[in-house]
């Protein structure tokens, strides 16, 4: 088989993308013939034109899928799997490219953030596609006259929406073990970010069947809506918002098929008064992702501080992001890259705003804007890390999605615990402490389906990951995701009398 040739360029590589879904194997425009743009955030400047899918490509995808499914599911597991990993095998020789690609179109700088993203991408096709000789079953003791047993089957068509802000390792938490499992999917990409995962797909074609897996580009109401409501999709799997999960949950409601949702978060990180102070603070930078600007459902965006180092932790963090420089985010010099898009850069500063307004509170703002004229027009926000912010002010409560945290002082253990507790999320969180005790009692009273100590981990293939409350239902990233969310299970008896 022959292998595509990495594109370093990424301005190049945005054109050949441009007006392009991939469906049964091939790279065709939308069936409309409609596009939408795709903006640098930092510059504001049009790099691509993207393919506006529509239900007509939705059929066109389902059709697709339905006559390559059958086929891939009665292959053996072992040989889909090895397919699979070979899509990450020659995924690793597009890492470079791919986190080009990332950083021109979200904003992420390269060397913080979309390279190392591009490289999570192809070891979870890796890690999955040798999962394949898990899909196991089981043998029951119902009757010794009745050979009794259970067997794991693909559901059939996937249906999988993902979001911007990392697209190409949230895609591949989806896409391989949907794939190992035997299912077909569709994909629907973000509106801001549909050009790296489509070099994904085009990457995965060389190896795949055609059909079995199918990208569509589009917005919610046009393309997600219609892939959520395909009477041909057997499950949804879906990342994003609380709001859009609502509406994807009652779409598989009215169907009675299953739906995984990881959603929004508020993460508490408590730093207790016996913490490593040094550790803690290095902790803060990476949990709140300010390198990402703070655009992750699992960012620390509540950090509870003991009140003997509160303030200390404080200057240290403020001094730390000051440090951390703000620029191209294809230059290799640069920490921080942009925030996603206008919208949402206008959402950040509001709540900013309304984080000034409240009284008592103090706005430490950190960092410095880029001087280079060629990023003016570009989406970037000073980190913002607010202290005596009241609990239950709207910045202290509301998911931001942005590089806004707020550091609040406590006093005792069990007082903090409810205040970390005092939230309808419950995606992350995390607590640091060189006692063993509380940290043992702490992880078991957290209410978040991810909880760390002693550091902030992102989310990561083989450590299962989702939320509780208002985070989600159901977990990815595991295998037990994999056999849980992409199989069902068959009872099997044959009486031997």
């Amino acid at each position: 088989m022959t292998e595509i040739t990495p594109v370093l360029d990424p301005f190049a590589l945005a054109t050949e993308l441009s007006n392009k879904l991939l469906i049964d194997g091939a790279l065709v425009p939308a069936r409309s013939g409609a596009t939408f743009d795709v903006i640098n955030p930092a510059t504001g400047k049009v790099i691509a034109q993207a393919a506006e899918g529509d239900a007509a490509d939705v059929d066109a995808a389902v059709e697709s899928c339905k006559a390559a499914q059958k086929s891939w599911a009665r292959m053996k597991a072992r040989d889909r799997g090895k397919l699979i990993i070979e899509c990450g095998r020659r995924l690793q020789a597009h890492v470079e490219e791919l986190g080009r690609l990332t950083a021109l179109e979200t904003g992420k700088a390269l060397r913080t953030e979309s390279r190392v993203e591009a490289s999570v991408l192809a070891d979870a096709f890796i890690y999955y596609g040798g999962l394949a000789s898990e899909l196991t079953g089981e043998t029951i003791p119902f009757s010794p006259e009745m050979l009794t047993v259970t067997v794991r089957e693909p559901i059939g068509i996937v249906g999988a929406i993902i979001p911007w802000n990392a697209p190409l390792l949230l895609m591949a938490l989806k896409i391989a073990p949907a794939l190992v499992a035997g299912n077909a999917i569709i994909v629907k990409s973000a509106e801001e970010a549909p050009l790296g995962v489509l070099r994904v797909a085009q990457v995965m074609h060389e190896v795949l069947p055609p059909g079995v897996f199918n990208l569509l580009s589009g917005d919610g109401p046009g393309c997600g809506a219609p892939l959520a409501s395909h009477p041909a999709i057997g499950k949804i799997t879906f990342t994003g918002s609380v709001e859009t999960g609502r509406i994807v949950y009652r779409a598989a409601a009215e169907k009675l098929v299953p739906a995984t949702l990881e959603l929004g978060g508020k993460s508490p990180m408590i730093v207790m008064g016996d913490a490593d102070l040094d550790r803690a603070v290095a902790g803060a930078i990476s949990g709140m992702r300010f390198t990402r600007q703070g655009q992750s459902c699992t960012a620390a965006s509540r950090m509870f501080v003991h009140e003997s180092l509160h303030d200390v932790f404080v200057e240290r963090l403020c001094a730390a992001v000051n440090a951390m420089k703000m620029g191209d985010p294809l230059d290799e010099a640069t920490d921080i890259g942009t925030i996603i898009s206008p919208r949402q850069f206008e959402t950040v500063q509001r709540y900013i705003q309304l984080g000034k307004e409240v009284n008592g509170a103090v706005a430490n703002e950190c960092s410095e804007l880029p001087t280079d004229p060629a990023l003016a027009d570009g989406l970037f926000v000073k980190p913002v890390i607010f202290t005596d912010m009241p609990d239950e002010a709207r910045p202290a409560r509301e998911e931001i999605f942005g590089p806004v945290t707020c550091v609040f002082r406590f006093k005792e253990y069990e007082e903090v615990i409810a205040r970390a507790n005092d939230s309808e999320f419950g995606l992350g969180a995390t607590i640091w402490t060189r006692d063993l005790r509380t940290a043992m009692d702490a992880v078991h009273r957290l209410e978040a389906g991810f909880v760390q100590v002693n550091q902030n981990l992102v989310v990561q293939p083989t450590l299962s990951y989702g939320g509780v409350k208002a985070s989600g239902i159901g977990k990815e990233a595991s295998l037990a995701a994999m056999l849980d969310h992409f199989t069902h299970k068959k009872t099997i008896i044959i009486n031997m009398t």
